[in-house]
C-alpha cells in the first residue's frame, strides 16, 4: 500500500479546501507545519466540489484548487465534481 498525498499553502483560502478532504477522507492524516498543510492517505485521496462548496458556502470550481496547492503525490484523475489522486492505475 502507498500514500498519496496533497499539499498546500498555510492560509486561510486554503483551509477550507482542508477541511472539505479531511471530512470526505476520514483514512487521511492531517500534518501541519509553518507554511504547509499536508494530507497523507493510504492508496486513494478525493477532492469533492459538493464538500468544498459546503465549507466555503460559494460556488467552486476544482481548478481553484491550484491557487494554493504546493505540491501533490499520485496519479490525478479529475472532473467537473472531484479529483482523485490514487496508485492504482
Amino acid at each position: 500500500m502507498s500514500n498519496v498525498f496533497i499539499a498546500f499553502q498555510a492560509n486561510e483560502d486554503a483551509r477550507p479546501i482542508v477541511e472539505a478532504i479531511i471530512a470526505d477522507n476520514p483514512h487521511a492524516v492531517l500534518v501541519e507545519s509553518p507554511g504547509l498543510i499536508k494530507i497523507d492517505a493510504p492508496n486513494e485521496l478525493t477532492i469533492r466540489r459538493e464538500t468544498v462548496e459546503e465549507k466555503l458556502g460559494r460556488a467552486f470550481s476544482l481548478q481553484e484548487v491550484q491557487i494554493n496547492l504546493v505540491t501533490l503525490s499520485g496519479y490525478l484523475d479529475e472532473d467537473d465534481d472531484q479529483m482523485t489522486l490514487s496508485w492504482n492505475h
